[in-house]
């Protein structure tokens, strides 16, 4: 459930019309209900409350402070890529025991940061990653906890690009050199081996393929205690996903059984990796209609909003419902809903039916929450857009829209490229 609804024909988010914050921070916009992440939140992380587990949003998704601290206020923690992120968690007020670190390609200085922060674990990917995780903690006289992730050859049954799990993938170390691994592992000074770690991917609509790779991982943290190897954690990752179109998902509770299920008694924490099912439909992206243009083929609507904002239609040709912020009545047209930038792939919906919009009508690009934001770039010279959270019948500006300026942050013209406007200036 979200809290994107119409009342007399205008959409809503909770209590706040979407026309009177387009009026009043312009658009294009993110914006997020608070009640449905804080429900979105609770209903994944209350379905194993019978179970000892960690959640840990995952921060690619959407890393915005303000949604970040409202997870932390609800007892979550954060899994990151990235130093950045460690650093975003942290400011946002993230415990660092309860923020792990994953990621195929982690620098030596993102390592020691985090291992000096005092997180709860590193997922670590590689046998080179282990030796350079060692060295680290060695040289700055910690211990690091560590995660292995396992790859388990599993098919998520996703989309290619958002596959991870497979032996093909560049994720995590293939699950039949994983004892090979830990063994050196354990046997390093600077490491203590805490867990097991697997992610199969992103956007899984059936609960088989989690069950499956949890099968593997049982096989082998038994394999691991055999040679004395403890393992107390089992981050069995993120992954579940929601409804875009006609996708059918299963709810967290279904999930959680059929973990528990398949798990049994076990003195394990688990740990889990939610993004796009806490965020994804919490959130949406707000355009206006620049121009209408009727070719011979087909009938265009080009917004305001474009590919730089919103990167998964032209990326993966997914599908994101379009609303009307108002709706009026009009027939029902054929369309494409494209963007400003000069890219055949500038798009945000392709022959797509929605009612006849004019300049100046207001759409909503829907389940905009998770990815949308966090893949945005300023490509075409596009200053990012604003991010809005509205809480009952008040919104806030969580992230100020960026201006020219910010663009050119940091650039500089090295004197060489100045000769000629210097002497003019002489002169």
């Amino acid at each position: 459930m979200h809290h994107f609804h119409y009342i007399k024909n205008e959409l809503f988010c909770e209590e706040v019309p979407l026309s009177t914050i387009a009026q009043e921070v312009g658009t294009p916009f993110y914006l997020y209900s608070h009640a449905t992440l804080k429900q979105h939140f609770k209903a994944f992380d209350g379905a194993f409350s019978g179970m000892k587990h960690l959640t840990c949003f995952s921060m690619k998704s959407n890393s915005n402070m303000a949604i970040l601290r409202l997870f932390a206020q609800l007892g979550g923690g954060v899994d990151i890529v990235s130093g950045g992120e460690l650093y975003r968690a942290l400011k946002a007020g993230m415990e660092p025991t309860k923020i792990v670190y994953s990621g195929v390609g982690k620098e030596i200085a993102a390592l020691e940061y985090a291992l000096k922060s005092g997180i709860l674990m590193f997922n670590v990917e590689s046998a080179q990653e282990i030796l350079n995780l060692n060295e680290v903690a060695e040289t700055i006289g910690k211990r690091a906890r560590l995660a292995i992730r396992v790859n388990p050859d599993v098919d998520p049954k996703t989309h290619p690009y958002i596959s991870t799990g497979l032996k093909e993938n560049k994720f995590g170390i293939d699950i039949k050199d994983a004892l090979e691994q830990y063994t050196v592992a354990s046997s390093l000074n600077g490491l203590d081996v805490v867990g097991v770690s697997c992610h199969i991917g992103s956007q899984l609509t059936e609960v088989g393929p989690f069950v499956d790779a949890l099968r593997k991982l049982k096989e082998l943290i038994g394999r691991l205690r055999d040679i004395v190897i403890g393992v107390d954690y089992l981050d069995l990752g993120g992954g579940l996903g929601i409804t875009y179109e006609m996708e059918a998902p299963p709810h967290p509770e279904e999930y959680a059984r059929a973990i528990q299920t398949e798990l049994g008694a076990s003195d394990l924490t688990l740990i889990f990796e939610p993004g796009r099912v806490i965020v994804g439909n919490a959130g949406i992206l707000v355009t206006k209609i620049l121009y209408t243009k009727q070719t011979r083929e087909k009938m265009f609507f080009v917004v305001d909003a474009a590919m730089n904002d919103l990167m998964r239609p032209s990326l993966y040709n997914s599908y994101h419902g379009i609303q009307p912020v108002k709706i009026r009545g009009r027939e029902k047209v054929k369309a494409d809903i494209v963007g400003p930038i000069c890219e055949s792939g500038d798009f945000l919906a392709k022959g797509r039916e929605v009612e006849m919009l004019d300049p100046g009508d207001l759409i909503a690009v829907m389940s905009a929450g998770a990815y949308g934001f966090s893949m945005s770039s300023t490509y075409n010279s596009r200053p990012k857009i604003c991010e809005v959270m509205v809480k009952g019948d008040r919104y806030f500006t969580i992230r100020e829209r960026e201006g020219f300026e910010d663009l050119i942050r940091g650039e500089s013209i090295p004197d060489f490229l100045m000769e000629d406007q210097n002497r003019v200036q002489e002169g």
